[in-house]
């Protein structure tokens, strides 16, 4: 069965960034998406795009059709007296907070610069060209329920 929209897809995989740095892998076959739903990057679901269960491919993942590029406007210095007092914060810590649209983002703290500090709202990934070594494990039709939901569903369901 070929990889098409409302397909789930799982793959195994090995993500590096340009350097040859493993940012990420999976290898147990338990990683599955919806494909069409914006579950995993755009740029890897293309190029997922028609293949089928065994196939293997190396795809190299521009910023753009990832994680985006890096938003300097997304880096702002706050006042520390925003983060919990009892809190030790260090540069490289990551937090969850309430974006602007009222939307979960994570911050990385970028800098600790007196009683202000610098955060980060970009991806960690943002910026970063990305390399995929894929082997696809199986293709299967989507389940109404997942289609409905917008994600896969493990096999004892999912309850919301």
């Amino acid at each position: 069965m070929k990889i098409a929209e409302k397909k789930v897809v799982t793959i195994n995989y090995i993500l590096k960034d340009s350097e040859d740095n493993v940012i990420d892998t999976a290898s147990d076959g338990t990683f599955a998406y919806l494909h069409g739903a914006s579950n995993i990057i755009p740029g890897l679901e293309s190029a997922l795009d028609g293949k089928v269960g065994g196939d293997e491919l190396s795809v190299a993942i521009a910023p753009e059709d990832a994680y985006g590029v890096r938003d300097d406007s997304r880096v702002e210095k706050v006042p520390r007296s925003m983060f919990p007092e009892n809190e030790e914060i260090k540069s490289g810590m990551q937090f969850n907070a309430q974006g602007p649209d009222g939307q979960m983002i994570m911050i990385t703290i970028a800098g600790i610069e007196d009683d202000h500090v610098l955060v980060d709202a970009n991806h960690p990934l943002a910026g970063v060209h990305l390399n995929f070594d894929v082997e696809i494990v199986g293709v299967r039709d989507a389940s109404e329920e997942e289609i409905e939901h917008g994600h896969v569903h493990g096999p004892d369901g999912h309850h919301h």
